[in-house]
């Protein structure tokens, strides 16, 4: 993989940018619920797009600092000037564009690295995750959290969202990702030589219990599914007349007094020798 721009389901657009943003706002509770930094002081977050997830790094953890690397200059440009509004992130963070399978450090250099949705689009995570092991000091901690996308289920049934799903993961297949890597991840820091291996599977169950919140995680899965449309629809693996009827279904999805939505993703936390 070249230090170029990478096909990227989802597209880079200033609406794509803000919804990251706001996918990053939104999932933060469960994404953070059990990643502590507290003692790293040089982190390396590899995948930093829109610096979405590295703002929330600099502020649940004022100590740290952060070297930040993307292949997408487009994505690079937008965090720099997102992450030069933020007062608390200040002089804390470094924006490289670099390509992941080939990082310009030098060995031992960072105490910790984050990575978040980002091993899904990447055609070798193995390289990646070599390259992190390489730049990390023995002893330093590594978060994964990945998506698990064979987990989504949605209640009533719906048959053209289904179709959209299916296009959505051969899509990113075919650009040489992944959509189900989250269960993976214990094998690879296996196979790459991480120690102290903790896989955890953290999942969103919304059903009549929490109607509002339920509501709330259909519409951000709607923004989410419909980022991908223009593109599928471009390399024809759906037409508009699905991405219409699956928008249809959400909709009546999202206000069925008995919906049921559940999504699990995997979070993996281990150490570099």
């Amino acid at each position: 993989m070249s230090k170029t721009e990478f096909p990227y389901l989802h597209g880079f657009d200033t609406t794509e940018q803000n919804r990251l943003r706001k996918q990053a706002e939104f999932t933060e509770h469960t994404v953070y619920k059990d990643i502590n930094l507290s003692q790293v002081k040089k982190l390396i977050e590899v995948g930093s797009g829109v610096g979405a997830q590295t703002e929330i790094l600099l502020r649940r953890f004022p100590k740290i600092n952060i070297d930040c690397i993307d292949l997408s200059t487009n994505q690079l440009e937008a965090a720099e000037q997102s992450l030069a509004k933020c007062a608390y992130a200040k002089d804390r963070y470094t924006l490289h564009h670099m390509n992941a399978t080939d990082m310009e450090f030098e060995t031992a250099s960072f105490d910790g690295a984050f990575l978040c949705w980002i091993l899904e689009h990447v055609p070798d995570p193995g390289k990646v995750l070599s390259e992190v092991r390489r730049v990390l000091r023995p002893g330093s901690v590594i978060y994964i959290t990945e998506v698990l996308n064979s987990s989504f289920f949605l209640e009533p049934y719906s048959p053209n969202v289904w179709k959209y799903w299916m296009a959505f993961n051969d899509y990113q297949y075919d650009m040489k990702g992944d959509p189900f890597i989250g269960a993976k991840l214990g094998n690879i820091l296996m196979q790459q030589g991480y120690r102290d291996i903790k896989v955890t599977t953290k999942t969103w169950h919304l059903d009549n219990r929490r109607p509002g919140k339920r509501k709330e995680f259909i519409e951000f899965w709607t923004d989410l599914l419909l980022s991908a449309s223009d593109q599928l629809v471009k390399d024809k693996y759906v037409d508009e007349e699905t991405v219409k009827k699956a928008t249809e279904e959400l909709k009546t999805v999202r206000n069925d007094p008995n919906a049921v939505f559940y999504y699990s993703f995997i979070q993996a936390k281990a150490k570099a020798f």
